[in-house]
């Protein structure tokens, strides 16, 4: 892969997940001489003697103190005498006191890619950092020096302080490193890379520590990871929906223009797309069998007895279908799996605008973060080049620092995630739920001796994850906590929102792979026991079929009845004889059989653990939605 051009303006958030994943990075070299200017300008104003906040005064609630030319401290007794400069100690004390986070330290990834956006940042050649300090910086993160960053200690604002000054101190050759997989001091790290560590000059640290990095830095994977698993929703639903043999009219692009909210509007088309070809979305109801418990005699052949289950429909007498006469003549009157009725449950009937509305919200969320990734967002801010009459016109404190677009556009993504996971699990109790999965097994097993626990406890664990999600989806932005000492008194906690956001993404990918778990059960399930019944049909007469349907009359007690009973028999026999093998959509079936490839189905209960947690890997891996994308 070439290394990823940073120039402060046209960074992607594909180019910062590369990054993130080991790709190197390069400085536009076009750029560099802004950035030299800017630096250059500082200089020349601190040889002026011009007060400037962050370079000759001090930091925060010490903003009104200017720097002195020599050290006060130098006359107490035993003070011994540095050799550097107050400027340059200004700097390093800002990155070595403010490196105080806490916690289990950030993922690579997270790391790599705060390192590249800072990079970025500073490229747009407004902080006043030399190119010196900048190219020691992208040698670092081209070198696999991945500074210890721990998670906690970033309240927003002034930017992501703290754990930003994790990573300025291993450049200083302070603090911890992860070099070649191994934790060390940060100046051993650069010393085997075979980098030595910076002096910082005029505003340096406070370039360096002050931004946004890390909440974006989370912000971006986090809805890398998202945006796949929003197809994987889609997928988990759409295999649902074959597993149910439901309705497809609620997803007819028609319906959905009348409301066309974007999102909406893309979940509806894909499910279309997922279902195509599918034969057992919208199938007639009275051709659906329920199942019922294997027995002895419950198949005529040594291969339909293999099959595990047996099925069984009820008839409607004769006499329960007054006033409903064009109804029947219309629909057959056999009661099996499906009820008849024109509009499935909320969880499959609402996927749309449910599954829908988070698209929405993370394509807010993807839209702020492509603003901040080519943004400013340290303070001062330097023009080094604006006509101005004083300093103060140059170098300019603002407050692009703060996190609050991130925080907001986190949060809603934060309220999103326990939507789709909850609609996810109510799928999921659908189907192993016998009240309300159309005629499937309880539990999706079959339970002969009552033995048997099938995938109740896998509900069980989807839920305890949807309760979690929702535990953790209150909003951090709407607390601010005020910081130094007043100065800073209204704060983002976008760094909370971007770090849960994160951590409940890889959760999410769990609940939607119990119900792909799931599903791909019931979908073998409810195929065999409809193509079983399409079997039993084209292989014997009426009479094999009516031994399947109970509620018939007795020859000799109603014999216009029996008559009318065997005709509708033979009547639901052709119509399933002359169908061909049922199948679900073909990217459905396409994706199910990638999972059947690593689990096989569960005829008799055995030990889940393994085949949830391979699941699990599937759907973090993508190779269950790259099945479902390969037809």
């Amino acid at each position: 892969m070439r290394p990823v051009r940073l120039d402060g303006r046209s960074l992607t958030r594909a180019q910062l997940v590369a990054v993130a994943r080991g790709a190197l990075v390069e400085l536009d070299e076009a750029q560099l001489p802004a950035v030299a200017r800017a630096a250059e300008f500082l200089a020349e104003q601190v040889r002026r003697e011009e007060p400037i906040y962050g370079v000759s005064t001090g930091f925060g609630s010490n903003a009104d103190r200017l720097l002195g030319a020599r050290r006060q401290r130098e006359a107490l007794p035993g003070e011994a005498h540095r050799g550097e400069t107050l400027h340059a100690e200004l700097q390093r004390n800002l990155i070595e006191t403010h490196a105080v986070c806490v916690g289990e330290p950030f993922a690579a990834d997270v790391v790599r890619a705060m390192l590249c956006i800072r990079i970025n940042t500073l490229m747009r050649g407004h902080s006043g950092i030399r190119v010196e300090t900048l190219q020691a910086l992208a040698a670092m993160l081209n070198a696999g020096i991945v500074p210890v960053v721990p998670q906690l200690g970033s309240v927003g604002a002034s930017g992501d302080l703290a754990p930003l000054s994790h990573l300025a101190i291993v450049l200083l050759g302070g603090g911890e490193a992860f070099y070649q997989g191994e934790r060390m001091p940060g100046g051993e790290a650069l010393s085997r890379a075979g980098l030595s560590p910076v002096t910082l000059s005029y505003k340096e640290g406070l370039a360096l520590n002050n931004g946004t990095a890390q909440m974006l830095a989370c912000g971006v994977l986090a809805l890398h990871e998202l945006e796949e698993l929003l197809d994987t929703a889609d997928l988990a639903a759409a295999m649902t929906i074959d597993a149910f043999a439901g309705r497809l009219g609620a997803f007819a692009p028609e319906v959905h223009a009348l409301r066309p909210h974007p999102g909406q509007v893309e979940v509806a088309a894909h499910l279309r797309q997922l279902l195509e070809g599918s034969t057992l979305a919208d199938i007639p109801y009275h051709l659906v069998p329920r199942f019922r418990p294997w027995a002895p005699r419950s198949w005529d052949t040594p291969e339909a007895q293999a099959l595990r289950f047996d099925i069984g429909w009820d008839w409607v007498p004769l006499d329960q279908r007054h006033g409903r006469e064009k109804f029947y003549t219309r629909f057959r009157p056999f009661r099996g799996g499906k009820k008849h009725q024109p509009q499935d449950s909320y969880s499959l009937r609402c996927i749309p605008q449910v599954h829908g509305a988070v698209r929405d919200a993370a394509a807010q969320a993807a839209r702020v973060l492509e603003v901040e990734l080519n943004s400013l967002t340290d303070n001062p801010i330097v023009f080094p080049d604006a006509d101005a009459e004083h300093v103060e016109q140059q170098v300019i404190s603002a407050g692009h620092f703060h996190g609050m677009p991130l925080a907001l556009a986190m949060s809603y993504v934060k309220a999103a995630i326990p939507v789709l996971a909850s609609i996810s699990e109510r799928r999921l109790n659908k189907l192993v739920d016998p009240a309300t999965n159309d005629g499937l097994p309880g539990f999706l097993i079959g339970n002969e001796d009552a033995t048997e626990s099938g995938f109740m406890i896998v509900q069980y664990t989807a839920a305890a994850i949807v309760n979690d999600l929702a535990s953790r989806a209150h909003p951090a932005s709407v607390y601010s906590i005020p910081t130094s000492a007043n100065a800073e008194d209204h704060v983002s906690m976008g760094a909370n929102e971007a770090r849960h956001v994160l951590s409940m993404v890889d959760d999410l990918g769990k609940v939607l792979a119990l119900e792909l778990y799931t599903a791909a059960q019931a979908l073998d399930l409810r195929r065999d026991m409809i193509n079983a019944a399409r079997d039993l049909s084209r292989r014997s007469h009426a009479a094999a079929l009516a031994r399947k349907v109970a509620g018939g009359p007795e020859p000799d007690l109603d014999a216009d009845g029996r008559k009318a009973f065997v005709e509708e028999v033979e009547g639901l026999r052709a119509e399933l004889a002359q169908a061909a093998e049922y199948q679900p959509g073909r990217a459905v079936a396409a994706a199910h059989a990638r999972i059947r490839e690593a689990i096989p189905f569960l005829g008799r209960d055995r030990a889940l653990d393994a085949e949830v947690a391979t699941a699990v890997a599937l759907v973090k891996g993508g190779e269950i939605i790259a099945a479902a994308r390969s037809v």
